[in-house]
């Protein structure tokens, strides 16, 4: 059997929408959000309690962090931002540019100027592919406001909330932003 194969799916019904949870062999490698799941096929649809449990557990506001097999897969500096992104704790922030600040030289194209990094990292944040379970809505702009999330600014809004965490930028800001996208 192939890994295509042993691909399987299941949706989980959160306050912020019916999201698509996609797993391999290698544990979760996606969570889609509404709208956003490619096609699946019906017959690799199973309950996936392990994932689900603690996703409602989130939610509650009981759990603040996942134990789950994640299988990410990204090029190297991808791969860097979304085990920093694991590292934000539950109900902080921080910003594109601290995290470009505390990644390896090495890591960035050659002659980046250093200016440009957090745009890449923004762009590798924008890639996480298990959003939720990676915790990529708690990075925000340098001046505190929200920006861009795949799920839309108001479900980022929305976890940031649940988890305490405060961003500057009223509805305003996050619809004038929202409209951007």
């Amino acid at each position: 059997m192939n890994e295509l194969q042993q691909i399987t799916w299941a949706t989980y019904e959160s306050p912020v929408g019916a999201l698509t949870v996609v797993a391999g062999p290698g544990g979760v490698s996606n969570v889609h959000f509404p709208g956003r799941s490619p096609r699946l096929a019906r017959s690799a649809q199973r309950r996936m309690p392990d994932v689900t449990d603690q996703l409602a557990a989130y939610f509650a506001g009981e759990r603040q962090s996942f134990e789950l097999k994640l299988d990410l897969r990204g090029d190297p500096l991808q791969e860097v931002v979304w085990r920093m992104l694991l590292e934000i704790p539950y109900g902080t922030t921080t910003t594109y540019g601290e995290l470009a600040a505390r990644i390896d030289d090495s890591l960035y194209p050659a002659g980046l100027e250093p200016y440009r990094r957090a745009r890449i990292v923004g762009a590798a944040v924008g890639r996480t592919p298990t959003p939720i379970l990676v915790p990529c809505h708690r990075v925000i702009g340098s001046d505190g406001s929200l920006t861009g999330y795949g799920g839309g600014l108001q479900r980022k809004r929305a976890l940031l909330e649940l988890e305490g965490a405060r961003a500057t930028g009223g509805a305003g800001e996050a619809n004038r932003q929202l409209a951007l996208l």
